[in-house]
């Protein structure tokens, strides 16, 4: 991530591909011309005059600031999907992701039963430094009872959260601690990682999963390559399923370590010229010959489309999964004078190819219901519901077909597999039932389990029917209705989760993810294409 890195690879701005999908997607007509400072100041008198008479002469009081950042939200609506305006008061969470960090006490909760109950202390935090244990139950915040009075996470995190140096006091209930422990906790600085885990599969399959593109993704990115190249591994799955973009020169700086030198890997193209860039690989790839498999589903956007878009149009990974979610605005952050934020659309970027994979945004419904209706079409099932346009058509740098105007399709499909769902266990996940239930099954048999070891436990340890009917008891306390029957033909799936969530509480995602794995079918399909990645050098796949 260092300044000499990237200037290697051309990156000369700060440039944000948002990791904001879902929310906040309006459209309109864009602006193409070009107005004169002139022009531009004339439109900015007539705001002004505009908002003197409605502070002086409107019937009733009004806050014009309010009136200002609704209105500023609703002119970028105009222009882009992805053009935002942040205001000053929640700058510092919407950047948080991206920051790769973010102020607090430095734990993990839930809320079990009205009560917030400490899961575990992030290593190397401020609470793990004080003793603060797993299982600990918080009952006040600064003498504010905040146990039995309904409390939510976000009423959690606006008391916890906070600058770094500010302290706060939490009385806490441990069990085998006859009186309540009070802590004054300083907050600090808390890693916040966008690499969710890395391990190997086999002797020589390794995975990798990245959630975002933060400021230290590619730093955590390449200690983790490191260290599965020292344990054997010869090829590779990234997972970048549902990995809603960010910072565009992470995403660079990790296809130049599976690429050779020479070979393009993304560029931008906008009316201002100085901000365009055009990224190249050096010739310092990390692993730049191993197979390489890239998982993509249709929530992976905007940066992730870049990597694998990159990797697929040099031939140089297999991408497996489904259509892509289809961003190709480039955003650059502007501060403004109040400490709020506009993020600008600034730019295209394009493929090695000259794909452009931004889906069309001309209707705001449409682009908004866009996903939705992927699946009400059923392009979630058939690869033969999708229809490309052939005025889009490109090809790789081997000669094969690939196509722009929506999303990275891969080159190997995967069908949605609603066997893997369950509404009843969605419940038991909304209600928290399934998190309680490991949480207390882990704190009694932690001590036996990691004697055992993760290994030992993914491949004998086996969900039991007592089990389950404990879940399903607990499920009830939280008001939730037993669905017998679903459990029953989906008992497998259950078994999988609860299993998963009593390791995660033990060994964390390290024990999660590859039982997780187990009900992923992009993953566990991908596991059966290395062998086909020879065709990469074929016109054909």
């Amino acid at each position: 991530m260092s300044e000499h890195r990237n200037t290697r690879n051309q990156i000369s701005l700060p440039i944000i591909l948002c990791l904001g999908l879902a929310g906040g997607i309006f459209i309109g007509a864009s602006l193409n011309t070009q107005k004169t400072s002139s022009e531009v100041g004339r439109d900015v008198q007539k705001l002004r005059e505009v908002l003197t008479f409605i502070n002086k002469n409107y019937v009733d009081d009004i806050k014009t600031d309010k009136l200002v950042d609704e209105s500023i939200q609703h002119l970028l609506a105009k222009l882009d999907p992805h053009s935002v305006y942040i205001p000053a008061s929640d700058r510092v969470q919407a950047n948080e992701d991206l920051r790769g960090n973010f102020d607090g006490i430095g734990v993990e909760f839930n809320i079990f039963q009205d009560t917030i109950v400490v899961i575990s202390p992030l290593a190397g935090g401020p609470s793990e430094a004080l003793g603060i244990l797993s299982g600990d139950k918080i009952l006040k915040v600064d003498d504010k009872d905040v146990a039995g009075v309904g409390i939510t996470s976000p009423d959690v995190m606006k008391l916890l959260k906070g600058p770094s140096g500010t302290e706060v006091k939490v009385t806490i209930q441990r069990n085998g601690s006859p009186e309540p422990l009070e802590f004054n906790i300083v907050r600090d600085k808390i890693p916040q990682f966008s690499l969710d885990v890395a391990y190997m599969v086999d002797h020589e399959t390794g995975y990798i999963k990245i959630s975002r593109f933060a400021a230290t993704t590619y730093e955590e990115f390449s200690i983790a390559l490191n260290k599965l190249k020292e344990r054997g591994m010869k090829r590779l799955v990234l997972d970048l399923q549902s990995n809603g973009g960010g910072y565009m020169d992470m995403a660079i700086q990790m296809a130049d370590d599976f690429l050779s030198g020479g070979k393009k890997i993304v560029y931008t193209n906008g009316k201002d010229k100085s901000l365009n860039t055009d990224a190249v690989s050096t010739a310092n790839g990390n692993f730049e010959s191993g197979d390489l498999i890239v998982l993509v589903n249709e929530w992976s956007a905007s940066a992730t489309e870049i990597l694998a878009g990159a990797l697929q149009d040099n031939d140089r990974a297999l991408v497996v999964g489904r259509r892509s979610y289809g961003k190709g605005l480039v955003q650059k952050p502007f501060d403004l004078n109040d400490g709020s934020e506009l993020r600008l659309t600034i730019s295209r970027y394009y493929t090695p190819s000259g794909r452009s994979i931004q889906k069309p945004y001309d209707d705001e419904e449409e682009y908004s219901q866009d996903i939705l209706s992927r699946y009400k079409k059923g392009e979630f099932f058939h690869a033969d519901s999708i229809h490309f346009n052939d005025t889009l058509k490109y090809t790789t740098h081997n000669g094969r077909t690939v196509y722009g105007g929506g999303g990275i399709m891969p080159d190997y499909f995967i069908p949605l597999d609603t066997t893997q769902n369950s509404h009843y266990l969605n419940e038991l996940y909304s209600t928290t039932a399934i998190y309680e239930y490991a949480f207390k099954y882990a704190e009694k048999h932690k001590k036996e389990l990691e004697e055992s070891g993760f290994d030992n436990y993914y491949t004998k340890f086996k969900v039991s029917d007592e089990m389950l009917n404990d879940l399903v008891k607990l499920g009830q306390q939280k008001k939730l209705k037993p669905d017998y029957e679903e459990l029953r033909l989906k008992k497998q799936l259950f078994q999988v989760h609860v299993k998963a969530q009593i390791a995660r509480k033990v060994w964390g995602n390290d024990g999660l993810y590859p039982i997780m794995n187990e009900t992923n079918e992009i993953f566990q399909q991908a596991l059966k294409l290395f062998d086909r990645i020879p065709e990469l050098n074929n016109t054909k796949l």
